[in-house]
């Protein structure tokens, strides 16, 4: 059995990938018929109709657990190289900074609450002291 690291790495990979393809579609270099394959495996990964239902136990998530990553795969494999590792380098450091920005949003916000929590109180107490 996997450990939740192993597959923590692999999704963290997908996105990764994901994210690098969506460069690599936007680039000149890229066969017409490579952009075309990657806009469809998208488009089925993000749309409500799967060739097999969701709501069939294990079966309706298969297609998605199986075409999903195929599309991608074929999809790679019709990119050059150089332009896939370059969008893959693009993706690393856009995700890099991404991950830092919502950090600090994150951070943000919770101190947004926290003040808002500590000024509540104080009128609260206000409100009840004689």
């Amino acid at each position: 059995m996997q450990s939740f690291a192993s597959w923590k790495k692999r999704v963290q990979a997908l996105k990764q990938d994901t994210f690098a393809l969506g460069l690599a579609c936007r680039d000149p270099r890229v066969p017409w018929y490579a952009k075309a394959l990657a806009l469809v495996v998208v488009g089925y990964a993000l749309s409500p109709i799967d060739l097999i239902p969701d709501f069939i136990p294990v079966l309706g998530y298969l297609d998605d657990l199986v075409l999903i990553p195929l599309g991608m795969m074929l999809v790679v494999r019709l990119i050059p190289a150089g332009v896939l590792a370059e969008c893959r380098r693009q993706a690393e450091e856009s995700i890099g900074r991404a991950e830092r920005a919502g950090k600090i949003a994150a951070a943000v916000i919770l101190l947004a609450w926290l003040l808002i929590a500590i000024l509540l109180v104080r009128w609260s107490l206000r409100l009840l002291a004689p």
